[in-house]
């Protein structure tokens, strides 16, 4: 018969296993820089809409400063948040990094930092001053161009060598990581004013021209996959339809750095190539918000039949903002070298519908942080 044994009372105390450290940020992924990407966008969109609207939103610049401001903030907390939660949960981060489902969102991190360094340059000037707005988006400019860099060479090579790919599981979300450097090509022409006449300049613009290359040709490569995904194997599951948005960014942000490059070119390179980058923001910006357009149907009528089948919300439903607000500066860019109010009320059609986008995808995030649930273990 077995005897129980006591511990010795002299005997030091069994260890109590050390609780969890920060166990609210283990399931905090990168997909959370989403809303700061989301909430920039309107700010940036907002300041960009065309001025020869035949109205105007009184107290709007206002609102994109503030929204702004709370896109800084938000990007603030969400570096230390991340920063806590790659102390505490290595395991957690690597398997994010080693997920294919989740590792393309690091391409978010880059985007974070872009959208917020340009509305830093274009709205936040008029609270912090040009000089210290000026260094803010250069430092923001900077980190953001290196980490997109980095993460459209270093998720593709995952997927290649790491990652376990099934035939059909192409998604949008491939996408994100090849993204940044077309926000890039985009910023960059803002800051060329602020650098030295001659070689700084045609650098910084050439540069961004050679960004746009490399986001625009790697997207001309995923996007068939994705599309022969849908014909093959059908719709999306439910939850991650809205993830169809996400080629509206490429499209919509493309638009948009053609443009600035045109707006940039005076300032740094003579003619001829003035006028080419002029004539090719209106040669290739008008197609691709075409095919913007058919997209956004096409995606529209999928989340239709989506929330009829009762479509959850997820974080997935902030594709549905950051897309869209770069199609908006995309045709705001269109209207200016064309002239034509056309695109100007389809930048404004476009800037409501990413209004009204983004304060439900904000009012249902900040319910389900208060609830847990966004912050909750995956269900297997």
């Amino acid at each position: 018969m077995a005897t129980a044994v006591h511990p010795s009372p002299d005997a030091p105390p069994a260890p109590v296993p050390a609780p969890a450290r920060l166990p609210s940020l283990r399931h905090l992924g990168p997909n959370w820089y989403a809303t700061v990407m989301g909430t920039a966008i309107v700010a940036n969109a907002g300041a960009a809409l065309p001025p020869v609207l035949p109205f105007g939103v009184p107290g709007l610049r206002t609102v994109c400063t503030a929204v702004w401001a709370l896109s800084a903030a938000l990007l603030a907390v969400l570096l230390t948040a991340r920063a806590g939660h790659l102390l505490h949960h290595r395991d957690q981060a690597r398997a994010h990094l080693h997920d294919p489902a989740v590792a393309p969102f690091y391409g978010c991190l880059a985007m974070a930092l872009l959208a917020v360094g340009v509305g830093t340059l274009t709205v936040g000037a008029d609270v912090i001053g040009v000089g210290p707005a000026t260094a803010a988006a250069a430092a923001l400019y900077g980190s953001g161009t290196v980490i997109g860099l980095a993460a459209s060479v270093t998720i593709p090579y995952l997927m290649v060598v790491r990652h376990e790919v099934l035939p059909g599981s192409a998604s949008p979300v491939w996408l994100l990581p090849v993204v940044p450097p077309m926000v890039s090509a985009a910023f960059g022409p803002l800051l060329i004013p602020q650098l030295p006449a001659g070689q700084w300049r045609e650098s910084l613009l050439l540069a961004s021209y050679a960004l746009f290359g490399v986001s625009l040709l790697a997207t001309l490569v995923i996007l068939p996959a994705v599309f022969a995904r849908l014909v093959h194997h059908g719709p999306l599951p439910v939850a991650l339809t809205p993830a169809l948005f996400l080629v509206l960014g490429p499209l919509g942000q493309s638009a948009t750095a053609v443009g600035k490059l045109a707006d940039a070119a005076p300032l740094a390179v003579p003619d001829p190539y003035r006028s080419g980058f002029a004539a090719f923001a209106v040669v290739y910006g008008v197609p691709a918000m075409g095919f913007a357009l058919l997209w956004l149907a096409l995606a529209g009528t999928m989340t239709v039949r989506a929330m009829r089948a009762g479509m959850p919300f997820a974080m997935t439903w902030w594709a549905f903002t950051f897309p869209v607000g770069t199609c908006v500066t995309g045709a705001a860019s269109l209207a200016a070298h064309t002239r034509l109010t056309a695109f100007a009320w389809l930048a404004a059609g476009l800037y409501v519908l990413l209004a009204a986008a983004w304060a439900v995808a904000a009012v249902r995030t900040v319910l389900g942080l208060v609830s847990g649930e966004l912050l909750a273990a995956p269900r297997r």
